[in-house]
């Protein structure tokens, strides 16, 4: 998929910042290439949940928000994630005290 489409797909506006810092990101995943067609169908079903998938503004990685409105639902949208990550093999990592997750690279 090429940089564009995924800036898109991911909500943001193609600009010279926008893509150098999706290519930090990409090179800063470990096995992008497989993790890539993964990311768009996440981001698809998150978004009946509130949640969504970023590029972090702190570190060079995809992050994934989870704003579900109810600790119920924040709940229901950790077993997505979780459940995602396991089934094709990427490891995440969760950021302490809040609900989200960076999205670290296929699992070695």
């Amino acid at each position: 998929m090429q940089k564009e489409a995924i800036l898109t797909q991911l909500g943001y506006g193609v600009s010279e910042n926008s893509l150098a810092q999706l290519q930090r990101v990409i090179d800063n995943t470990r096995n992008f290439e497989y993790i890539e067609k993964h990311l768009i169908s996440l981001n698809e079903t998150l978004k009946a949940h509130f949640s969504f998938i970023a590029l972090s503004s702190s570190k060079d990685y995809f992050k994934i928000k989870n704003e579900a409105p109810s600790q119920e639902l924040r709940d229901e949208v950790d077993e997505i994630i979780k459940k995602w990550a396991t089934k094709y093999k990427i490891e995440i990592q969760k950021v302490d005290g809040k609900d989200t997750y960076y999205i670290i690279g296929k699992e070695e």
